[in-house]
């Protein structure tokens, strides 16, 4: 970048060429690269849709072991007490 440091005409130049060239380089760039982009997000959309389905289902096991938890807690709570009566009779 030091080739035109303080070279006016070196300068004009290059942001003239580059307004003349920009409207011919920049639609096929986007033709270029649309694709690619639309692939990109397809992808990402397919590995969230996918990522959400798996945080479902762990989430419903999560629920399912958290249910038979609380069941064993209250049986074993009610087992105690059910045998303590049965003791004083």
């Amino acid at each position: 970048m030091g080739w035109f440091k303080g070279n006016l005409f070196s300068g004009l130049a290059i942001g003239i060429g580059s307004a003349i060239i920009a409207p011919m380089v920049v639609p096929a760039l986007s033709k270029a690269v649309k694709p690619l982009a639309k692939a990109a997000l397809k992808g990402g959309l397919a590995l969230y849709e996918t990522s959400k389905e798996k945080l479902a289902e762990m989430h419903e096991v999560v629920d399912d072991l958290l249910a038979e938890a609380k069941a064993e807690i209250a049986a074993e709570a009610a087992a105690p007490a059910s045998s303590q009566e049965n003791q004083g009779k």
